[in-house]
């Protein structure tokens, strides 16, 4: 009997939550975390992690960045400048990376005293919202152009993040950007998590960034977003609260 695309996509799934749960246990064992940031193409989410990775190194911390594309390694050339350890994942076409795939780079190349591994993944915020990478922090970013009502849109993204990061906060006037009506939004799909204002070109919100992120690594609890990973069954049932990390 043929099995339905259904089947077959709560199969990836779960082999994937498997892989990841795995990768988790592992880094754990190694003291590092990893910080998956989800944005569409051309949310500043690179220009903004090049901020971030900049000051991390600035104060001396152990800190590394994978960095996911279609194609070209245009976003690791850029990221690099900030003196972190960068690798470039090309991933060949597939919108979204794999619990696999950050295995591979973690066994292959991640330098040995990394405490924070930052994984910029593939500009879209549809697949990549499904898969668990084995992280401890899950970061949503948005820009104030891409209009208050993207949170309603993308839901699983948004009410999978333990952080949401609005950015290029300067256009918000020019963008007309309701700011009251986007942190609604935000609380409608996720209730309680924290909206981080940032500005790659001013420098605001990195060091606030950089904190939350050092607070996690630390041991503080993260948010509970009510659509974190969980593993896959073959019904359809309501997501359960929980932590990824």
């Amino acid at each position: 009997m043929c099995e339905s695309v259904d089947e077959v996509t709560q199969a990836v799934l779960a082999k994937n939550d498997g892989l990841a749960a795995g990768l988790r246990d592992e880094l754990a064992r190694r003291g590092v975390s990893v910080i998956n940031l989800l944005s569409s193409p051309g949310s500043g989410k690179t220009e903004l992690l090049g901020r971030v990775l900049a000051r991390a190194v600035q104060r001396g911390l152990p800190v590394a960045a994978l960095t996911a594309d279609l194609a070209t390694e245009n976003d690791a050339d850029r990221l690099a400048r900030s003196g972190a350890p960068v690798k470039q994942l090309l991933t060949d076409g597939l919108c979204h990376l794999e619990a696999r795939q950050l295995r591979g780079h973690v066994e292959s190349w991640l330098p040995e005293d990394t405490s924070l591994l930052f994984v910029e993944n593939v500009g879209n915020l549809v697949c990549p919202a499904s898969y668990d990478l084995g992280e401890s922090l899950r970061i949503v970013l948005m820009a104030v152009t891409e209009g208050e009502d993207k949170p309603l849109k993308y839901p699983t993204a948004f009410g999978s993040a333990h952080l949401v990061v609005l950015t290029k906060t300067d256009l918000a006037d020019p963008a007309g950007f309701d700011e009251t009506a986007f942190d609604a939004h935000v609380q409608r799909v996720n209730p309680g998590v924290e909206v981080l204002r940032s500005c790659a070109r001013t420098g605001a919100g990195v060091d606030a960034l950089l904190e939350r992120v050092l607070a996690v690594r630390d041991g503080a609890p993260a948010h509970r977003p009510p659509l974190a990973p969980r593993p896959h069954t073959h019904t359809h049932e309501g997501a359960e609260a929980g932590l990824v990390s």
